[in-house]
């Protein structure tokens, strides 16, 4: 599998930044992001939205259950990830491990770069196949990333490799 990269719609990304000025997506409890995380999720949800459904949605106001996208009668989770570089293979997704309650069948993980506004849709799993595929990593553990600096993990989350995720082609092709 390879990572494509795409250009982020620049008239989309302004028109979610704006939105987001009066309006707050955080609504998990624990782990919530500012302003900045939250364009970066939007970006990933309606990029991917977009390169499923062939348009951008409308905003949605209140909680979503989870569910981002329903597609080929599948719910679906967008998850993103912010990097200033490309992603790559051995690169990890990170999952809020209380989010797993959330009914979705399907979880789409998105890398967006910052630098040079691009996203990459890293692949998906089924729901049900996460915990099986990743490594839990309780809150307050210690994280090393590529680049030898640490993190410490705000709250249990599940990391999984983009090598143990599907490619995207295969979820967008199937029951053509």
């Amino acid at each position: 599998m390879m990572i494509e990269r795409y250009k982020i719609n620049q008239d989309q990304k302004k028109r979610i930044w704006k939105w987001l000025q009066s309006n707050n997506i955080a609504n998990r409890g624990e782990f919530d992001g500012d302003k900045e995380k939250q364009l970066v999720g939007l970006i990933g949800e309606f990029e991917v939205h977009n390169y499923l459904l062939g348009y951008y949605p409308e905003f949605k106001k209140g909680f979503d259950g989870g569910v981002d996208i329903i597609y080929k009668d599948k719910t679906i989770d967008v998850k993103t990830m912010g990097r200033n570089v490309d992603c790559q293979m051995h690169y990890v997704n990170n999952f809020v491990a209380s989010q797993l309650k959330y009914d979705c069948d399907v979880i789409i993980f998105v890398s967006v770069n910052k630098k040079d506004n691009t996203f990459s849709i890293c692949g998906w799993i089924e729901k049900n196949n996460l915990q099986r595929k990743s490594i839990l990593y309780e809150k307050g553990e210690k994280r090393q990333r590529d680049d030898g600096t640490f993190f410490k993990c705000e709250a249990d989350m599940y990391e999984i490799f983009n090598y143990n995720l599907i490619d995207m082609k295969w979820l967008k092709n199937k029951n053509k």
